[in-house]
């Protein structure tokens, strides 16, 4: 029985507050999107009372004091809080442009200055809020609650945010591992698909480490945590998230510095146009020619709302498309990084080749002579009882040769081991190296492939595996070489092995027999020649992964080792986003381009007239809060798959 939420522990979980277990189903519905629905709410009241401002002065004064009311008082608190702050920047050049207009007795213009600059800014939220909840569904990899096993042996369930490292927990067949540990007694299979695309289940013991997010498969297991559920690693990949919003790309770092001392530049000049225009112009102070309402149009038409949403919105909405795609990028720098490779490395076992294993063959290594077909009849009837890759491989194998299964009394899996049944009265055992040795007293020789082994009536099997290639590998590959990338592949298997798969998809630079300090060397050979891309399992290619240009880890999210190296992971181990990443990046600086020329082209085009008398004050703010709006939608085309 699941527990439920505290309120610490919700908030502690920095999702969003329509999200929040403590409000009703009807109150999520409206909290949703608030500021966006506020702001067209305003927009539509700001319609109404420009049409009865001509028929009803009263009516139309109420409803733009509704206006000011719903979009001003937000906006009116935040300049407050930044001047308390001793900042001045774009929001309080705003709210000062929008109630300077009720001074001017331009009243309609301010609010419509309110309504836009609320609406982008509420774009710009929603983006964000995208990219969040992208990511944020990684929670449901980890329960909220663990089953304790006090000093006293009782057993007893507490939440995981009040658990300390050292205590014990209590892990059962078929629940999900909620803290990062060891184990401490037990023994099991767990599952790690979800966390590292590892469709081969591990076998865990005393001493070994297991992560949040595992699925325990077939055995008990009481473990010692040794993280806690902030530093767990389903916690770590949730703050690739906020690695990602707060590494900002050089452009956009540089634009937010511009934008404070901009805001400051253009209010200082508005104060001199307003003061000198009439005393050299000879211009009234106020009336619609006079200098205070052409500083204010110029004031409105110079500020940088849509220079400085240009960037965030442009890979905010990239970076949330990526998420989800299953794509964890490290912030937009990285997406800037990854269109300017020109070469990608790939290792070969994991990233080209696939974890479901196929059975290659059958070897009789010791005892007397059995009929092959008997021992994977055998073989494939202890097996289809189980649920893990090698069960699934051999039961295929028979499939493929027409070998039918036999019945199997007194079937027992030893969690972690093997199984073991009896057919037709000989009893049969079939499992790991260790677990057949132990029951046959044979010596069983080392191999470098995957294998796994069946005693049966004096005879002893192996059975043989590998991994294959993933059927989207030569599509990926050749995608990769339409975009001009060089594709290279880099792996610590040996020189055959490498050169069979290499050939297969086409790849004509092999580096093979890399051990991974061979492999660091080799990278830093590329990247010294160009911006490099390597993929990597995000373990073994640690070193190579965090001296590439870009690191991308396929998978392998439990380890600690693949969120510091990579500087992009890859959640579903899929291949072919690789294709479509670089299209996005290239995608991204296309947009972000776009969105600086739209924006820089409204401020040059808008402040001159303005001061000139040429741009009445409602036109500059369309214009202004236009190039914003503009701006806004053109990073949402980012957000599309």
């Amino acid at each position: 029985m699941s527990a439920p939420y505290s309120f610490d522990e919700f908030f502690a979980s920095n999702r969003e507050e329509t999200v929040s277990p403590f409000l009703t189903p009807r109150s999520r519905k409206w909290g949703k999107n608030l500021p966006f629905r506020t702001a067209l709410f305003a927009g539509l009241l700001l319609a109404c009372s420009f049409v009865f401002s001509f028929y009803s002065s009263p009516t139309s004064l109420f409803l733009l004091t509704a206006v000011y009311f719903l979009v001003g008082t937000p906006a009116l608190i935040n300049a407050l809080k930044d001047l308390s702050n001793f900042e001045i920047n774009i929001d309080v050049l705003m709210t000062l442009a929008a109630f300077l207009s009720v001074i001017i007795g331009s009243e309609l213009e301010g609010a419509l200055l309110l309504v836009l600059f609320e609406l982008s800014a509420s774009m710009e939220n929603m983006v964000t809020q995208k990219t969040r909840s992208s990511v944020l569904s990684l929670h449901k990899l980890s329960p909220r609650v663990a089953w304790i096993i006090g000093e006293d042996g009782v057993i007893y369930q507490k939440a995981l945010g009040e658990i300390t490292t050292g205590a014990c927990i209590l892990v059962k067949a078929g629940e999900i591992i909620p803290l990062d540990g060891q184990v401490i007694e037990g023994r099991s299979y767990v599952n790690l698909v979800h966390l590292t695309g590892e469709s081969q289940p591990i076998a865990k013991a005393i001493g070994d480490e297991v992560p949040a997010g595992a699925g325990n498969l077939d055995g008990t297991l009481t473990i010692r945590v040794t993280r806690t559920s902030g530093d767990s690693t389903v916690s770590r990949i949730i703050k690739l998230i906020t690695q990602a919003q707060d590494s900002k790309p050089k452009v956009e770092q540089f634009l937010d510095r511009f934008g404070k001392y901009y805001a400051t530049t253009i209010i200082l000049l508005s104060l001199c146009f307003a003061i000198a225009l009439p005393l050299f112009w000879g211009l009234p102070y106020l009336g619609p020619e006079g200098g205070i309402y052409r500083a204010l149009a110029f004031l409105i038409a110079a500020s940088p709302c849509a220079l400085i949403l240009a960037t965030p919105t442009a890979y905010l909405s990239a970076i949330s498309s990526c998420a989800r795609r299953g794509i964890l990028p490290k912030g937009g720098i990285t997406l800037d990084a990854v269109a300017n490779c020109t070469t990608i490395a790939l290792d070969k076992t994991g990233t080209l080749t696939t974890g479901k294993l196929t059975c290659t063959g059958i070897q009789q290594i010791a005892g007397s002579p059995l009929d092959s077909s008997l021992a994977i009849a055998i073989a494939a009837s202890l097996e289809r009882h189980a649920v893990h890759p090698i069960a699934e491989a051999l039961t295929d194998y028979a499939k493929s040769k027409n070998i039918q299964t036999l019945p199997v009394e007194n079937f027992r899996s030893i969690a972690g081991y093997g199984l073991e049944g009896t057919i037709g009265s000989h009893p049969a055992v079939i499992g790991q190296k260790e677990f057949i040795q132990e029951k046959s007293q044979e010596k069983i020789p080392l191999t470098e492939t995957i294998a796994t082994y069946l005693w049966v009536q004096g005879s002893l099997f192996a059975f043989y595996f590998t991994d294959t290639l993933r059927n989207e590998a030569p599509k990926v590959i050749s995608e990769l070489k339409k975009q001009n990338l060089r594709v290279i592949m880099l792996t610590g298997d040996h020189q055959a092995s490498a050169h069979t798969v290499a050939s297969q998809l086409g790849i004509t630079e092999v580096s093979a027999d890399l051990r991974p300090e061979d492999k660091l060397k080799k990278v830093t050979e590329l990247v010294e020649e160009a911006p490099l891309m390597m993929v990597g399992d995000g373990i073994n290619d640690a070193p190579a992964l965090a001296r590439a240009t870009v690191g991308i880890s396929m998978g392998k999210i439990g380890s600690a080792t693949a969120v510091d190296a990579s500087d992009i992971i890859f959640i579903n181990d899929d291949i072919s986003l690789l294709s479509w990443l670089y299209k996005k990046a290239q995608q991204t600086q296309r947009i972000l381009r776009e969105n600086i020329t739209l924006a820089l082209s409204v401020i040059l085009f808008a402040t001159t007239p303005a001061l000139l008398g040429w741009v009445p004050l409602w036109i500059a703010v369309i214009l202004h809060e236009g190039g914003t709006v503009l701006v806004g939608l053109n990073s949402l085309r980012l957000l599309k798959k």
